[in-house]
């Protein structure tokens, strides 16, 4: 199937988007995309959530005209039928049967996929917010997501699901928007960011920062190397040693004679190089720090008497899901939310793929979610 994204303005200036930190944001736009048929009581909804650099378009062969790619500069990076970042798991008779449910997903708030963020007009000054946009957190994403879905006529959610920071909105909505939300399935995620975990994302802001280009955020030109080497420094997490072992082993671009030669790069020193250089053709550096610090604030127990407590105070059925190779968010971690929220179960992925295999296995997540979905009704 072809599928477009549009943009709905959810927020103007006589209603604005007030943020967590305080500060209130408008107008404010959120590109999304849908898959399927609300019913008339708009009651068979399923809210798809993205991860850190994902975008609205999650399944379907991606149609990018030129009124899109004008509101959305960085989909000139797409390819044109290019498949939705979750399509294995979105469509007639897959984990989210667009037979069934009518699907939505939207891309987050700070991105620069077409919902406003740092690269969007600001109203006050007529350029770019750039390093002047506000610092938002996940539960903003969330309200933003809420908004769109009234105006979409969406009045209950059968289930949300998303994994890494998807996640972390997924967990957000049952705590959020209960009313709303029949059940919730987070997938490798975090209730809380662990240190170890901000870690990595440090690196990579410093990354960043560190390009001569940078500029304190208010850039004429991507800066390009720091913004490649936090795509690697990510990189490197959200895989396995056994994966990148299996795919590249001691392999070399050139054989022979070129042992000493230091242009002869290994090939995952190639990958990881390509992986940086896609990052800085489709995403905005500024929206990269602002997405990765609201990840490093995401904590379900604040304001709500501490994490545990928030947990237990979950009363939608959830089914949480971990990997048992991921680095960045260990599989304990999920089992420990499936512990704590009451009504709850805990299923795990097995692959040597780390933190990405809920982007690949798409075999095992099917069979883990649809017997799932099938109790809710």
């Amino acid at each position: 199937m072809k599928t477009r994204t549009k943009i709905l303005q959810i927020c103007d200036e006589t209603n604005p988007l007030n943020l967590e930190c305080g500060q209130t944001l408008s107008p404010v736009n959120i590109a999304y995309e849908t898959y399927g048929r609300l019913n008339s009581d708009g009651s068979n909804a399923i809210l798809v959530c993205h991860a850190l650099s994902g975008d609205a378009h999650a399944a379907g062969k991606g149609v990018y005209d030129r009124e899109i790619i004008r509101r959305i500069p960085f989909y000139r990076a797409m390819r044109p039928g290019q498949p939705g970042w979750w399509d294995g798991m979105i469509g007639p008779g897959k984990a989210f049967d667009t037979d069934r449910y009518f699907v939505v997903c939207s891309n987050v708030i700070g991105s620069c996929y077409g919902s406003t963020g740092p690269a969007s007009i600001n109203p006050r000054t007529g350029k770019p917010w750039q390093a002047d946009f506000p610092q938002i957190t996940v539960r903003d994403m969330v309200r933003a997501q809420y908004l769109l879905l009234k105006k979409l006529g969406v009045h209950q959610l059968v289930t949300v699901s998303g994994g890494s920071l998807g996640g972390m909105q997924t967990l957000e909505w049952a705590l959020m928007y209960p009313e709303l939300v029949q059940s919730i399935i987070p997938v490798a995620t975090s209730a809380r960011h662990s240190a170890w975990a901000v870690g990595f994302n440090h690196l990579a802001r410093h990354a960043v920062r560190n390009d001569p280009d940078w500029r304190n955020g208010f850039y004429r030109k991507q800066p390009a190397a720091g913004l490649a080497l936090a795509r690697q420094i990510g990189m490197i997490s959200y895989r396995t040693d056994i994966s990148f072992g299996h795919r590249f082993g001691r392999q070399r671009q050139k054989n022979g004679r070129h042992y000493f030669d230091g242009n002869n790069l290994f090939e995952v020193e190639n990958y990881l190089n390509h992986q940086g250089r896609k990052l800085v053709s489709r995403f905005d550096a500024n929206s990269f720090l602002i997405l990765t610090r609201a990840i490093d604030l995401h904590d379900v127990g604040k304001d709500r008497g501490g994490y545990e407590q928030a947990l237990q105070s979950i009363r939608t059925r959830a089914l949480c899901i971990g990997i048992d190779s991921d680095i960045l968010y260990p599989a304990r971690e999920q089992q420990e939310i499936a512990r704590f929220i009451p009504n709850s179960r805990y299923a795990e992925i097995n692959s040597n793929n780390g933190h990405d295999a809920f982007l690949i296995e798409f075999e095992q997540m099917e069979k883990i979610i649809k017997p799932f979905l099938k109790q809710i009704g």
